[in-house]
């Protein structure tokens, strides 16, 4: 998943932002405890994530796929005033930790976390967003954006996590796994939809950002 020399990647994690502490003590606490912590957005990440929220200011932003709550918590960052992210992940055993940590990040009534299937409780959300970010279950991503399009404001933003799904996606499709096969399909989707401007950015395991014309 690491596209950058180890050593280069230390330099520019160590010319970002620094990662506020709460979000550092849930980044210890994932990696000690949390079964694939490789699956947190981390420091780097995280701060990239706070940074476009800052620059979006979302009012409403949906995430599918909360974990441990680490990339929710930097959405909650650019929030405007009376703003919320609305987070959904179907393991309700780590629910306890996200509100633990949405807590002592000070984010009381900015997040609230839900626990279920994303593709039966979006199409219930009666809520228009900014920002949604796609990070769950690979084999769903085609579906839960195109559940979300018609939820998103015009001049919003789809963004999806894991879109060069360690350098696999170079890989022939004969050779491919499922989950392979469907981060591809994604990106091929979000490339030619011809309602959203995209970009893929290689980092960490990739973005792909779609802003809704």
């Amino acid at each position: 998943m690491e596209f950058l020399d180890p050593a280069l990647d230390e330099y520019v994690v160590s010319h970002c932002e620094f990662e506020p502490a709460c979000l550092n003590e849930l980044n210890r606490k994932t990696h000690l405890q949390v079964m694939q912590p490789r699956m947190l957005s981390g420091h780097f990440q995280g701060r990239l994530l706070s940074m476009l929220s800052h620059m979006i200011k979302p009012k409403r932003v949906l995430e599918i796929g909360t974990y441990t709550g680490y990339s929710a918590l930097c959405f909650a960052e650019g929030l405007v005033e009376g703003g919320k992210v609305i987070t959904i992940d179907v393991n309700e055993e780590l629910e306890e930790m996200v509100n633990e940590f949405i807590v002592k990040c000070g984010m009381e009534g900015r997040i609230e976390n839900i626990i279920g299937d994303a593709a039966e409780i979006i199409p219930k959300l009666d809520e228009e967003f900014d920002i949604v970010f796609i990070d769950a279950d690979k084999k769903s991503y085609c579906l839960y954006y195109d559940l979300v399009f018609d939820k998103v404001n015009k001049g919003g933003y789809i963004i999806a996590d894991n879109v060069l799904w360690s350098g696999k996606v170079l890989l022939a499709d004969d050779d491919l796994d499922r989950e392979t096969l469907v981060i591809k399909e994604y990106n091929r989707k979000i490339h030619t939809d011809e309602r959203v401007q995209e970009v893929l950015l290689p980092v960490r395991d990739g973005l792909m950002i779609a802003r809704k014309k």
